[in-house]
């Protein structure tokens, strides 16, 4: 049986690549939480079968990944078309923010795919998988649940209330039954607390950059995102 794991990020991916766990290996680069959301036709655009509207490097879904990975013409398919060379197709989901942004993202898109989504599993984890060895992840045997009605439903409820252009819909969301995707209500709330806040005008993470400062820490790595003392882990480095 072919086996093809998608990953929320194309960090992580590598070491799942080189954990041997699947025939093909491919983390997405899409980044959802910072800057204006790409229109819902570039966004199709970007998982559907390579043309003249790919003129741009990164215009594809598959552009960043090594030539070598493909023996044939499979770098040129549509998301879709990909996916129905496998039989079987697992998700594999990091906790952050814009992972669980990308989760649901693919799986609104396959919604209308039942002869993907019927083939399609969900590996949720616990922890960031880039943090993680390969010969630690080949060790893992994470459960792999199956996609159902309600994980496409949740996703597509989720994704257009992140599409709207303000954010009532994500605050219905905390409301709302998400626990087929466990950790996806978490994200919401890490979203919802980078907007204004009330009293400063000032969002979570630069609120927690000016705790810092007032605690000592006075070079700006220390205050980026990705530090250890930083704790918010909506964004990224860049």
């Amino acid at each position: 049986m072919k086996r093809l794991i998608l990953a929320t990020n194309d960090t992580g991916a590598e070491s799942i690549r080189q954990a041997g766990l699947a025939d093909v290996m491919i983390g997405f680069r899409p980044r959802f939480v910072w800057g204006p959301l790409a229109s819902q036709a570039e966004l199709a655009t970007l998982l559907e079968a390579r043309s003249a509207k790919h003129d741009l490097i990164g215009a594809h879904w598959l552009d960043y990944l090594d030539r070598r990975l493909f023996a044939d013409s499979s770098r040129d398919l549509g998301l879709v078309e990909f996916c129905e060379r496998f039989e079987a197709i697992e998700l594999w989901a990091d906790p952050r923010p814009n992972d669980q942004l990308t989760l649901v993202r693919l799986l609104d898109f396959l919604h209308p795919h039942e002869t993907i989504t019927s083939r399609l599993s969900l590996v949720q984890l616990d922890d960031v998988m880039s943090g993680f060895l390969p010969e630690a992840i080949a060790k893992w045997g994470l459960p792999a649940g199956k996609i159902s009605d309600d994980h496409l439903q949740a996703s597509s409820m989720t994704w257009h209330a992140y599409r709207a252009p303000t954010p009532e819909g994500c605050f219905n969301l905390l409301s709302a039954d998400l626990t087929k995707l466990p950790q996806l209500r978490r994200a919401i709330v890490a979203l919802l607390e980078e907007l204004p806040g009330r009293a400063t005008g000032l969002s979570a993470t630069e609120m927690r950059m000016l705790e810092l400062v007032s605690e000592g820490y006075m070079n700006p790595i220390a205050l980026f995102p990705h530090h250890l003392h930083q704790q918010r882990k909506v964004f990224g480095f860049f």
